[in-house]
């Protein structure tokens, strides 16, 4: 059954991009630049927006070597997506399939303009609340991005609903103040810090519920 675009703005539909919203309804925009797979070097433009804050290229190039090089075959899922820097970094590389998951309006918008313009027919965007959306999805995903928000404290509530959409083995990337500590079903695989941000790989190693707690 084919999936249904994202909902796109007039902005959007007339062909004017990701720029022309930025100008109308922020005024400013930001680009990221991918840095691997087959959409290399190609710039992703997003609206200036309160804590949308793309992971940085060092980080990326981290995680992505953490990951392996190429995701082919893989369904990933973003969470709360954003600039859709890691979402699109990781349709670069192969996955077969990437959920983009984003509450904000213009960045959705964004998002969407953005998966026109490169035909990254893998990404499907969906407007939505993160924990919403992990209630009432029905499929897994081997690998998933969480970069929300900081100082929301809304990590404890999406880790104790992930599980339900994790695939066996899965890998979770993390960003966050502070770094989480991994417990019964899931197993850390690798830390490091970039400035104020601590960014981690876990693992998904069974069906059980799982526990994480924040390292404090």
């Amino acid at each position: 059954m084919p999936r249904k675009p994202a909902t796109i703005d007039p902005i959007l539909a007339n062909g004017s991009g990701v720029n022309a919203l930025a100008r109308n309804r922020n005024g400013t925009t930001g680009q990221v630049r991918i840095i691997g797979g087959s959409y290399r070097r190609r710039l992703l433009a997003f609206p200036a927006r309160p804590g949308l804050r793309p992971t940085p290229n060092r980080v990326r190039e981290t995680l992505f070597n953490w990951l392996g090089q190429s995701l082919e075959g893989l369904a990933c899922l973003d969470l709360f997506a954003g600039s859709g820097a890691l979402g699109f970094e990781a349709a670069s590389r192969g996955a077969r399939r990437v959920v983009m998951i984003e509450r904000d309006r213009a960045a959705c918008n964004a998002l969407a303009a953005n998966r026109e313009r490169l035909g990254a027919s893998a990404v499907e965007v969906v407007a939505g609340d993160a924990p919403a959306w992990l209630e009432r999805a029905a499929e897994r995903f081997d690998v998933v991005f969480l970069d929300p928000p900081f100082r929301q404290n809304v990590l404890p509530q999406l880790l104790e609903r992930l599980p339900r959409v994790l695939a066996a083995r899965a890998r979770v990337y993390v960003e966050s103040e502070r770094a989480l500590e991994a417990h019964g079903a899931w197993r850390a695989l690798r830390a490091a810090r970039a400035g104020q941000v601590s960014y981690q790989l876990i693992e998904w190693s069974g069906d059980d519920p799982g526990d994480l707690s924040r390292d404090v």
